[in-house]
């Protein structure tokens, strides 16, 4: 187990207090993040059907999955055999049952088919079909959404936790030089992402990386008006703008980390683009510490763009940690107008104050802690427009 058994049951002892302050007798979780926290099972089985449900009236969590699957939860969580319970293949990607129908039969033997059971609503992995089938087989059960239930108790780190994603910080600011250094004309943008793809993982001599949660971002020309685009096998071209939005990963915790670059000599326009990212987000980071809201920390960036004439619509952060593709975002809190949320030590977010026109793209992003009095920066690359 990557944690003590201890820290563990303090997870679920926030999660079931969450769940009686909302009535929520049963909680059901399908974000792999989620069902890692709680009981540290990690593997690449998401793509069938799998959960873990906590009960009030049971002191541990019970996993279910997969038969094949079964082996990984006695690896990598704290629960016991008893606690680990698999459906028979017959039920994978079938058309005349479902693994739902298998959790419902399961709730009624545990006596919760009459409960109030919340599950994950809005998590990627929680379908249409899974509701349909859970409340169809428990008509007696009252169903409430638990979405970020657990994101929330997830937003505050342990100090564990902080150094995990600084191992990922490390790596990824080996891997964003290193990709830099291999960006030239000439040079296809697909070999740029297979360096990119070994460093990440290699990390370092004293602790290796883990595959992100989201791939190599690598939007290169006009592309980088388009932040979420990928790579091509298309060769980089001189005065070739490139934007690189990666991440490190240790034990599944991120530290995301985005730059810019140009081939070649940039235009008075990136450069000014450049300058008002840095300005902005500079002015951002210097008014963070506990007690401070993620929409003031907003301000300050936009307060900052607005002098020099440009505004943005949408968010410039979010926090971020453990997490399964296809996202490294937490879902909980965001850096923009309206979110109340207060700042407090051991949060983690990803600022990324991008700025993207019809042409044109500009990303430079940081991951920061917040401590005892103000502010972490994570990774340590130049905070600056790279020329090449």
């Amino acid at each position: 187990m990557l944690f003590s058994k201890a820290e563990y049951e303090k997870r679920i002892q926030k999660t079931k207090e969450s769940m009686q302050s909302r009535g929520i007798d049963v909680l059901l979780l399908t974000d792999p993040a989620n069902m890692n926290y709680v009981t540290g099972f990690d593997a690449w089985s998401f793509y069938v059907h799998q959960l873990i449900i906590v009960t009030l009236d049971h002191d541990e969590p019970i996993w279910v999955g997969r038969g094949i699957d079964a082996t990984a939860a006695q690896f990598t969580t704290w629960l016991k055999d008893e606690n680990i319970l698999s459906y028979p293949d017959h039920y994978v990607q079938a058309t005349d049952r479902h693994p739902m129908d298998f959790v419902a039969d399961l709730l009624e033997e545990m006596n919760q088919d009459t409960k109030t059971i919340a599950a994950e609503f809005d998590a990627y992995y929680f379908t249409a079909k899974n509701y349909i089938q859970l409340t169809k087989k428990l008509p007696n059960a009252s169903f409430v959404d638990g979405t970020s239930l657990v994101n929330w108790i997830r937003i505050v780190k342990s100090d564990e936790e902080i150094q995990l994603i600084k191992r990922a910080a490390n790596i990824v600011t080996m891997t964003m030089e290193h990709a830099i250094e291999q960006i030239h004309a000439g040079v296809r943008q697909c070999d740029v992402v297979a360096e990119i793809y070994h460093k990440q993982i290699s990390g370092t001599e004293a602790y290796g990386g883990d595959y992100t949660a989201i791939v190599p971002l690598l939007p290169t020309g006009e592309k980088t008006s388009a932040c979420h685009l990928t790579w091509t096998d298309e060769v980089y071209k001189e005065g070739d703008p490139v934007i690189l939005e990666l991440a490190g990963c240790h034990k599944r915790y991120h530290s995301p980390l985005a730059r810019t670059m140009v081939i070649g000599e940039p235009t008075d326009q990136l450069k000014e683009l450049a300058d008002v990212a840095v300005e902005g987000m500079e002015a951002a980071l210097s008014i963070i510490k506990p007690g401070v809201t993620c929409e003031e920390v907003e301000l300050a960036w936009r307060t900052s763009i607005q002098k020099r004439g440009y505004e943005k619509e949408s968010r410039i952060g979010y926090a971020t940690g453990l997490n399964y593709p296809p996202d490294w975002g937490e879902h909980t809190a965001s850096l923009r107008p309206g979110d109340k949320t207060v700042l407090q030590p051991n949060m983690v977010f990803h600022m990324i104050p991008g700025l993207w026109y019809d042409h044109i793209g500009m990303e430079i992003s940081e991951t920061f802690r917040v401590t005892e009095t103000g502010v972490e920066v994570l990774a340590n690359v130049d905070r600056k427009l790279f020329i090449k």
